[in-house]
This record gives C-alpha cells, structure tokens and sequence, in this order.
C-alpha cells in the first residue's frame, strides 16, 4: 500500500536501536524507548528541506503512529523533525 502525506508532512519508519549493550546485556523489550530517529520513507510535495531517505531525528512525543501492511511507522509535520543525521 502507498502512502503519499499531505501538507507539510513526512511518514518516518522508526529506526531499531540495539537489542543488547556493549558488555552485552540482553535489553527486554519492556525497558526500552521507543527511538528518536528514523528513515524518511515518504515526504508530500510541499516539504523541501527533507528528503526520502533521510535519516532524522524527532521530538519524543511528535507524530502519530500508523501502521501499514503490518510495518509500524510515524507521520509527523516537518516542523517536529529536529535535524538530519548525516
């Protein structure tokens, strides 16, 4: 399914962060946050700063959750997008 956003939105697929630490302590799923950052996966017409794939970072709270085709992602204004990872 395709999803294009409208206005100044972008649609973000969260990005996975590490299951275990350095020392190599398994983190459950329970303890963990949810990431700050994803992949840009669709952006509307009326962004022009961010890109398709881009990597960005978010506020903690910004966007709404969405799932399509079984995949979790988040659609968000561009304005709560706080920079590009480079």
């Amino acid at each position: 399914m395709a999803f294009q956003p409208l206005g100044k939105r972008v649609l973000i697929e969260r990005v996975e962060e590490a299951t275990t630490t350095a020392s190599g302590i398994i983190i459950p799923d329970n303890a963990k946050e949810k990431p700050l950052n994803g992949k840009v996966v669709a952006v509307s017409k009326e962004v022009e700063e961010i890109s398709v794939g881009d990597t960005v970072v978010f506020g903690k709270y910004s966007g709404s959750d969405l799932t399509l085709d079984g995949k979790e992602y988040l659609v968000m204004e561009d304005k709560d997008i706080l920079g590009i990872l480079k």
